[in-house]
């Protein structure tokens, strides 16, 4: 007699019956599609051809400004001292190097940045991101609820994207020269009526991206002001959070100096963010937070933790050297650089679409300049979109299909404004140009195919 068991196996592709796909998350699900613009930096950037095509878009900073040999320096006095960097090439800790937070006080301090002083830093805490200032932000959004998230118009669309996919509401309110105006601010807020209670966080950057607009020191002090009147409002704290990425790239004399939103803060509302990308390396991954101890930021912590820790401990020991030792001479040598290519890139807006621009703001900090264009569109379907990414159809226009005459990449306003906001008319004629990457010489020739596009797009018009 015969025992045991016998298998059947099916092939239920053979009966027509298919799988589902995974299982995603809303995030996941949401995220399948890249947003606007990395579908379009996407796609640029598959047959990009160094030598040919200039990218005005991408916001990378010059290669100039990166420090190769106090590179090499810190790296090896890093390694000559293990008594004071211990360990480097081994994990670091989920707050980030002490070396490093050390150094960022001491340079805050010494250099009255944003005017803060001895006792305002030592009564907040500094934490290292795990991948620069951007995973700071992400972090923000796994540990607050989803809920409205204030910010200026034009957006920063990069982080304004993300929250949306996280599932927060972005509120828009529109800029002016001097930042987000206030008195719009508080209209939109009493709008909000019993949705006030709904509001997770403010996020303002400073030197706004993708206008360079810098925040006004009379506005950063209303902008406390007003978090605070909220938070006693609502009977709970609201956080504001100033993001600081491009003050080191104040490059414009005239400007005053800039004051911290922690001189204002007397409720333990204000966190702001720094990055050392601009004036040393992005790829050091050096991004930081500074602002009130407490569960948020013991949260925060945790995160980085999850995540495997802060920045690559070699890498904040280095940048901990040269904030010790050189990063003054730095910051003004990179800040000298902006500025000469500031000036050279407005000449030639001036000269080639000075009668075609409504409005121009940037020049001053950062390496941006945003322009609105009189009489046609910038969107990725318009002819001067087009003209310039070498897809009008017409061969005069492009040139041969297998040799693309010269194309130019920027990012399209229409990007840069919230697509619920007050800007969406406006935002199709606006566009976002980088001076930071590319040389002088091919930007110069980037803003001539510019002038060459505006007249196509008129004719077109």
């Amino acid at each position: 007699m015969m025992t045991g068991r016998i298998f059947l196996s099916l092939d239920f592709r053979s009966v027509g019956m298919e799988l589902a796909d995974f299982r995603l998350s809303g995030y996941g699900t949401v995220s399948c599609a890249p947003s606007p613009v990395n579908r379009m930096m996407a796609a640029f950037a598959t047959d990009f051809r160094p030598a040919k095509d200039v990218n005005l878009g991408v916001g990378y900073v010059n290669e100039r400004t990166i420090p190769h040999e106090l590179m090499v320096e810190a790296m090896q006095a890093v390694l000559a001292k293990p008594e004071k960097y211990k360990v480097p090439f081994n994990y670091g800790g989920s707050q980030g190097s002490q070396n490093l937070i050390e150094s960022l006080k001491r340079f805050h301090i010494e250099h009255r940045l944003g005017g803060l002083t001895q006792e305002i830093v030592d009564r907040n805490e500094v934490i290292i991101g795990p991948n620069g200032a951007t995973s700071l932000l992400e972090g923000i959004a796994h540990i607050f609820a989803p809920g409205i998230v204030v910010t200026s118009d034009p957006m920063y669309y990069i982080y304004c994207n993300y929250l949306e996919r996280q599932g927060f509401e972005v509120l828009t309110v529109p800029e002016d020269d001097n930042g987000i105006q206030t008195d719009l601010l508080r209209a939109k807020l009493d709008g909000l009526g019993a949705r006030k209670d709904e509001i997770a966080f403010f996020y303002i950057i400073t030197i706004n991206n993708p206008t360079s607009t810098i925040l006004s020191n009379e506005r950063r002090a209303e902008l406390v002001q007003i978090v605070t009147d909220l938070s006693h409002e609502l009977g709970r704290k609201i956080p504001l959070f100033f993001d600081k990425a491009y003050e080191h790239l104040v490059h414009d004399h005239a400007v005053p100096p800039l004051t911290s939103g922690l001189l204002y803060d007397s409720t333990g509302l204000v966190y702001e963010f720094g990055t050392l990308s601009k004036i040393l390396a992005p790829a050091l991954r050096i991004g930081y937070m500074m602002g009130p101890p407490g569960r948020f930021m013991s949260a925060m912590i945790q995160k980085t933790s999850d995540v495997g820790f802060s920045a690559p401990l070699i890498n904040q020991e280095i940048a901990s050297y040269l904030l010790d030792h050189h990063m003054q001479q730095q910051i003004e040598a990179v800040q000298a650089g902006y500025r000469r290519k500031a000036h050279a890139v407005r000449s030639w807006l001036n000269e080639q679409l000075g009668d075609l621009v409504e409005h121009c703001s940037g020049g001053r900090a950062s390496f941006y300049y945003y322009l609105t264009m009189k009489h046609f569109q910038t969107t990725e379907t318009s002819d001067f979109f087009a003209y310039l990414a070498r897809t009008t159809g017409d061969v005069r226009m492009d040139g041969p299909a297998a040799d693309k005459k010269p194309r130019v990449i920027y990012v399209p306003g229409e990007h840069c404004v919230h697509p619920r906001g007050d800007l969406v008319a406006v935002g199709k004629r606006q566009l976002r140009l980088s001076y930071g990457f590319e040389e002088l010489d091919r930007i110069e020739g980037a803003i001539q195919l510019m002038r060459e596009a505006a007249e196509y797009a008129r004719g077109r018009v």
